[in-house]
C-alpha cells in the first residue's frame, strides 16, 4: 500500500476506493481506520486545510458520506 502522495486526486482516490472497499463490508472498520491514520499521518498537510477540514479538491473526490466516515475515524 502507497502511503505518501502528492498529488490530491490519487490522494483522494485512493481514500475513496479504500471507503467502499469497506462499504462493500470487504474490510472490517478496524483495518479501514488503521490505514487512513496511516496515509492521513503521512499526508496531513495535503488532507487537511488549516481550519480542519478537508480539502475541497479531495472531499469532490470522496463525496460528503465518505468524508463523514474520514472524520468519524480522524476524531476518534
Amino acid at each position: 500500500m502507497r502511503i505518501l502522495y502528492k498529488n490530491p486526486k490519487e490522494l483522494g482516490s485512493c481514500l475513496r476506493d479504500m471507503v467502499d472497499v469497506y462499504r462493500d463490508d470487504l474490510m472490517s472498520y478496524e483495518d479501514l481506520s488503521e490505514r487512513i491514520k496511516k496515509i492521513i499521518s503521512a499526508n496531513e498537510e495535503r488532507v487537511f486545510k488549516k481550519g480542519g477540514s478537508i480539502e475541497v479538491k479531495i472531499a469532490n473526490i470522496l463525496g460528503e458520506e465518505r468524508v463523514e466516515i474520514i472524520k468519524d475515524i480522524v476524531n476518534n
